[in-house]
């Protein structure tokens, strides 16, 4: 019953160390495998976060409001309303979710670096253009939108606007766990916004080959998508930003794919779905929630190493 206690006690308590030692208590494992199971359920919590949230939340939402609950659904839904406005200007960034320690598992898991290569100034902003995408762009997750790389340490000063999708940010709940991140819709409103009336120390980063570049990742091959998607470029002179440059090597390590070639009836499917949604669909396989050795939808554990410079 103590051993119990202690480890709901380390769970309340909500750090690394205290829930390591409380499973560690409870299960009586040794330390390494408690840290590599709480790592594997740290970028299992993203990977259905990334894939699923948005609509799961949309049907839960629905659903409670044909129940004796509705009241609930209908106050959130006039909150979404009122705060509908709220992801085009600057969001709402939450220091204590970027600092969860499922964030620093999440990073070890592969794991993800952020290499420093250059002093960002406070009175400058920024626009980074990020490659590759890969099939989720977890190294652009992990180094800009937690704090699990030390990017605040790092950059003194700074504060990182991941830029996504904005169909994201029409999802419920899915919008306030993105914002809560640093996480930004990747339009032009947006972008101006922070880059003109948010003051310095501004630094956006933007997954410049989006979907299309996604469609070429795989194993062994680096490939950018920068034809016609020179509009952070422009975005960049109008402001006075610096362009910052940013590769992941081993981005396109963690995932294998399935690619169709330029012609082929999946392609052309892909491109269809990216033009009309924004987003394009992928048949791609990791490991196994239970083994390495089959597929599954976890990313395989290769490590990421981001590394930018500062183009004056």
């Amino acid at each position: 019953m103590k051993t119990i206690i202690a480890a709901y006690s380390g769970v309340l308590r909500g750090t690394g160390s205290n829930i390591l030692s409380a499973l560690q208590d409870l299960f009586w494992l040794s330390k390494s495998k408690v840290e590599k199971q709480l790592q594997i359920i740290s970028v299992l919590q993203w990977v259905l976060t990334f894939l699923i949230m948005g609509i799961a939340c949309t049907l839960i939402l629905m659903y409670i409001l044909c129940t004796d609950c509705w009241a609930i659904a209908a106050l959130y839904l006039a909150w979404l309303v009122f705060d509908w406005n709220t992801p085009k200007k600057g969001g709402r960034r939450s220091q204590w979710v970027r600092n969860w320690a499922i964030w620093r598992y999440f990073r070890d898991y592969f794991p993800i670096r952020l290499v420093k290569t250059h002093n960002l100034l406070t009175t400058r902003n920024y626009i980074f253009g990020y490659h590759p995408h890969g099939i989720m762009g977890l190294g652009a997750f992990c180094n800009f939108s937690t704090e699990a790389t030390g990017v605040s340490q790092k950059f003194p000063g700074i504060r990182p606007y991941l830029a996504t999708l904005a169909g994201n940010f029409r999802m419920p709940i899915l919008r306030d766990y993105l914002m809560s991140g640093g996480i930004c819709p990747v339009n032009r409103d947006s972008i101006d916004y922070i880059l003109s009336k948010n003051g310095s120390g501004n630094a956006i980063i933007i997954v410049v080959g989006g979907a299309a570049e996604s469609l070429n990742c795989t194993p062994g091959k680096n490939s950018v998508t920068l034809k016609n998607r020179k509009g952070f470029v422009k975005l960049a002179l109008r402001h006075g930003a610096d362009l910052v440059p940013v590769y992941s090597f081993g981005e396109n390590e963690v995932y294998k794919q399935v690619i169709f070639e330029e012609g082929s009836w999946g392609r052309w499917v892909q491109k269809k779905f990216q033009k009309h949604i924004g987003f394009a669909p992928c048949i791609f396989h990791g490991r196994g929630l239970f083994s390495s050795n089959t597929w599954g939808l976890l990313p395989y554990s290769k490590p990421i190493t981001t590394v930018g410079k500062v183009l004056g």
